[in-house]
């Protein structure tokens, strides 16, 4: 048998020589047969043993001699899952699918997210391993079917049955414990009203645990079908007398159980709906259709009609449908979504603009440069679900705990049974009624949504911060840190040269930047721009220049209004024999600051100095200092020269500065530090720092407003600040608490109460726990590990409360009617 065969799409092949390295990396993999690699089509079709090999360990082989592989990703939504053995279920038999490199199931958020090599896995072979172990397929994101209404009716379903459920238990239990005397058989009245009633109720449970065991799986339906068939089979067999006594009637504790079961479930799935509250409120910012301008004539149509390069009209108070250009049209755009600043800012031709954000009071005619899931909003919607479909090596753990609970807990059961019917000598119902509540109250659910609650929720308040956690994995390393490096320049900088310093010496700053405006408009350099940008801050309108000079390197020359202006350098001063007199001091003070100084004279006499920088950002500081007060080492790196370097750490409190370095060493100075033990998170712009992101223990991206589709770095920050690295790892450091506490009180249930319904307490003070209450202590633990994680919706990072934002207000958490959305935490204009 020549095996399977699988189409691999390889990119990065350019060559024969391409083809023979893939080739013998593939051919040198146990399991693997046979390796056609065509350089024109780009594939590499593999014949293959799927019980030697799978496709991960394919794309390994590729990707280890330098080629990447084509993949695609897949949410699908899923039914029916209760506890973390389904979560295993659903995960093995997805991955089992040919093609498929990994398989995530987020329990609490009811889907799986798949990656799978392009054009291989369709959606009927992850459909098929689906429904294969006996769980619902809901269809994928982004078709019709509505899943929020399919949570809806599920929601309803299970409140239809716990109420019928109730209403019939508790007159049941009122006549399990009370005489009456009526002309029928109270045996037999029971048996006829609770056995319809248990059937409406827990068929659900039944149903999916004879799925379960059909397929070989042991999950906690199967375990609550034993308790419930336990005590139904022994009420029936002491209806009819047949071995057992009337005193072994459970009916009432048969109805309470699937009632309890029901409620629990119905109470846990209605909390889970909330944890994706931050993807809905994400999604509702997308606009739902556009105004196309065709051949003059405006037209609605739904915005999956929008093309790139269509012109769409924005009216104003309309969100932009688009990521775009503004072709016509004036107007302020809400862009706090993006960005977190509270101010609209103003839209003119060529500007860009971005879907999602809410224009404002004048019509924009737009040309569509990104339209789909290429709109800057679309990428943080994916980025935040993958997201929450990851996850910490922490769950790790409880995966590990869950694999071999539920045998353990039936190897528990029926040992306390045997142990207080065989060697104690108890009553059969007393030792049946142990079997019972053990069964009942082992439910690992709580185990199973302790990790993904609080990532869900976690990364959904992230991203309303502002702050987009790409992985769970980044929530755990980020707890460790020890050290983090900035970058210089556009991460604690602004980017560009400023005038920072204005010195007159005689006259006023109005006429000093006048005079060095006047001839700096007429220069092409970067500096010149600095301090025409100053003077129109200030007010200070430039002169007509006559005999225009640029001194190479030096600084320029000319005559405003009759009189003789140099404006330069230190050299060029001294060269038109111009004295610093008692001004050197001075400019030997900007130097030292590590500014660039450019001085002015008019007529041969000095007039002032310009200090001109790349200006620290306004947070920098505070931003290093809260780092620092959390206990955690700063540096910065960056290629610019010592002295101006050390100029920048000091006006920020960084006393560990690296200078002089090269982009691609970037990487290196952050593998020193790892090896010497430290933990390290880089902070950087994304662009020439992708090497050390990804080095990095943690790599945070700042998204500079638009540019938050960051490959590198597993954190990206929307804002252009600083505060925000604190933010951050502040938020990581909750969430992984939060994953913690909700393991401790998982384990704590089934520790504390597996031993009370064993019952440890019986001998001692006569309590013994019942099968009804033990439905009602697991229903419990779940709804108690939901609850603290969905707490976290309303956590703000300390470093926001100390700058005077207010919980639960998130940058951009307000729409333009001042109620809560994506962006500032402000309101903003109805």
């Amino acid at each position: 048998m020549k095996g399977n065969q699988i189409d691999i799409g390889v990119q990065g092949m350019t060559c024969a020589v391409c083809t023979q390295a893939i080739k013998q990396a593939l051919e040198e993999k146990e399991g693997i047969s046979e390796v056609d690699v065509n350089l024109g089509t780009e594939k590499a079709s593999v014949t293959y043993n799927p019980s030697v090999i799978k496709a991960p360990d394919m794309v390994m082989s590729i990707e280890k001699v330098g080629y990447g592989v084509d993949k695609a990703h897949r949410v699908i939504r899923i039914g029916g899952m209760t506890c973390a053995v389904c979560v295993k279920a659903v995960e093995e038999s997805l991955s089992d699918v040919p093609g498929v490199l990994s398989a995530s199931v987020n329990l609490s958020a009811e889907k799986a997210y798949v990656t799978y090599l392009a054009g291989s896995a369709t959606t009927d072979d992850l459909k098929g391993a689906v429904e294969k172990v006996g769980y619902k397929y809901l269809g994928t994101e982004g078709e019709k079917e509505d899943s929020e209404e399919l949570r809806k009716r599920d929601l309803r379903s299970k409140m239809v049955r716990f109420t019928v459920g109730f209403l019939f238990a508790v007159p049941m239990m009122i006549l399990m414990h009370v005489h009456l005397d009526l002309n029928v058989s109270m045996p037999h009245l029971m048996l006829l009203i609770s056995t319809p009633v248990m059937v409406f109720v827990a068929f659900p449970i039944f149903k999916a645990a004879l799925i379960s065991l059909r397929h070989g799986t042991l999950n906690m339906d199967v375990m609550y079908s034993m308790g419930i068939g336990v005590a139904y089979v022994s009420s029936v067999m002491g209806t009819f007398e047949i071995l057992l006594t009337p005193r072994f009637m459970f009916y009432d504790t048969t109805l309470m159980l699937a009632s309890f079961l029901t409620l629990g479930r119905f109470l846990e799935g209605r909390a889970k709906g909330k944890t994706t509250d931050a993807i809905k409120k994400l999604m509702g910012l997308q606009a739902k259709t556009a105004v196309l301008i065709e051949d003059g004539k405006e037209r609605e149509v739904p915005i999956g009609s929008v093309r790139v390069g269509d012109t769409v009209l924005v009216r104003p108070g309309e969100k932009v449908p688009v990521d775009g250009v503004v072709i016509t049209g004036e107007s302020y755009v809400d862009e706090s979504m993006v960005t977190g600043e509270p101010l609209p800012v103003g839209k003119h031709k060529d500007d860009n603009v971005v879907g999602g954000t809410l224009n404002q009071n004048g019509s924009l005619r737009i040309r569509a440069e990104k339209v789909g899931k290429q709109t800057l909003l679309s990428q943080i919607i994916q980025m935040v679900e993958r997201a929450q479909g990851s996850r910490p090596a922490l769950q790790k753990l409880a995966d590990r705990v869950v694999t071999y609970f539920i045998p353990t807990i039936l190897g528990i059961s029926i040992l306390a049974f045997l142990l207080w019917f065989v060697a104690v000598g108890s009553s059969l119902l007393f030792s049946l009624t142990v079997l019972i509540s053990i069964l009942v109250i082992a439910c690992p659910c709580a185990l199973g949504l302790a990790t993904p609650t609080a990532v869900t929720v976690g990364v959904g308040r992230g991203a309303e911060l502002g702050i987009l956690i790409k992985e769970g994995e980044a929530l755990e390393r980020s707890k460790g840190l020890t050290t983090v490096i900035f970058d210089k320049t556009g991460t604690l900088t602004v980017g560009r040269p400023m005038v920072t310093d204005v010195i007159t010496m005689g006259g006023t700053e109005e006429e000093l930047l006048t005079a060095a405006s006047s001839l700096e408009k007429e220069s092409l350099h970067p500096l010149a721009k600095a301090v025409t940008a100053k003077a129109h801050e200030v007010g200070a309108v430039p002169q007509v220049v006559e005999g225009f000079d640029t001194i190479r390197g030096k600084g320029v020359v000319g005559t405003v209004n009759g009189k003789r202006v140099v404006v330069g350098s230190r050299t060029l001063i001294m060269e038109n024999d111009i004295s610093l007199g008692d001004h050197e001091e001075i400019v030997d003070g900007l130097e030292e600051k590590g500014r660039t100084t450019v001085l002015v004279s008019v007529d041969g006499v000095l007039k002032g100095a310009l200090g001109i920088s790349d200006a620290v950002k306004e947070t920098s500081g505070k931003a290093v200092m809260r780092l620092k007060e959390m206990g955690l080492d700063v540096m910065m790196i960056t290629g610019d020269n010592r002295r101006t370097a050390e100029a920048v750490g000091r006006e920020i409190g960084i006393e560990k500065v690296i200078a002089q370095v090269l982009p691609g060493d970037k990487a290196e100075e952050v593998k020193r530090l790892q090896e010497r033990g430290e933990e390290v998170a880089f902070v950087g712009d994304g662009i020439n720092d992708a090497p050390a992101l990804a080095q990095a223990d943690v790599g945070i991206a700042l998204g500079s407003g638009t540019d938050i589709a960051v490959e590198s770095g597993e954190i990206v920050l929307i804002r252009d600040d600083p505060l925000d690295v604190v933010s951050a790892v502040q938020l990581s450091r909750k969430v992984m608490n939060r994953i913690k506490l909700n393991l401790f009180w998982a384990f704590a249930y089934n520790t504390a109460l597996i031993p009370v319904a064993a019952g440890i307490l019986y001998p001692l003070w006569g309590i013994r726990m019942r099968p009804e209450f033990a439905a009602m202590a697991m229903a419990l633990s779940s709804i108690t590990v939901v609850s603290l994680s969905l707490l976290l919706k309303m956590y703000v990072p300390p470093v926001r409360r100390q700058e005077g934002e207010k919980d639960g207000d998130g940058p951009g958490m307000r729409d333009e009617g001042g109620r809560k959305k994506i962006g500032t935490g402000e309101r903003v204009p109805g």
